[in-house]
């Protein structure tokens, strides 16, 4: 059974910093690509970034987003700096089990697996 686990989600201050993990089970992620999405309240889904051979980051993210394997532990991780309350909600990994993070990436339908999610709140 394919599943997704999210974890690390917490309260942060704005300009911190907050290390997100997805570990996967009932598959080897090694050769897929690996998205992060996040979801405010009244919000619709957003792309985050995308990790495979080629990487993709939200426009709003890039060069403060992360996103890093370690594939001994089938786990995937997205480092998170200078967070802004803007940065908050439920963040989400999810696979569709292909090589490559293509330029539709952020296109949450395309996504087969998912994982349950895990709160991400940046607050003074």
């Amino acid at each position: 059974q394919v599943q997704l686990v999210e974890s690390g989600g917490d309260l942060v201050q704005p300009g911190g910093s907050l290390t997100l993990s997805c570990v996967a089970s009932g598959f080897d992620l090694t050769p897929y690509a690996i998205a992060w999405f996040r979801q405010a309240p009244g919000k619709e889904r957003e792309g985050v970034g995308c990790h495979s051979n080629i990487e993709w980051y939200s426009p709003s993210v890039k060069d403060r987003f992360v996103i890093s394997r370690f594939p001994l532990k089938n786990t995937v991780y997205l480092q998170m700096n200078l967070l802004s309350p803007e940065d908050s909600g439920v963040y989400y990994c999810a696979t569709d089990r292909r090589a490559s993070c293509t330029r539709e990436w952020a296109k949450a339908t395309r996504y087969e697996y998912w994982g349950q999610g895990t709160q991400v709140t940046v607050s003074s």
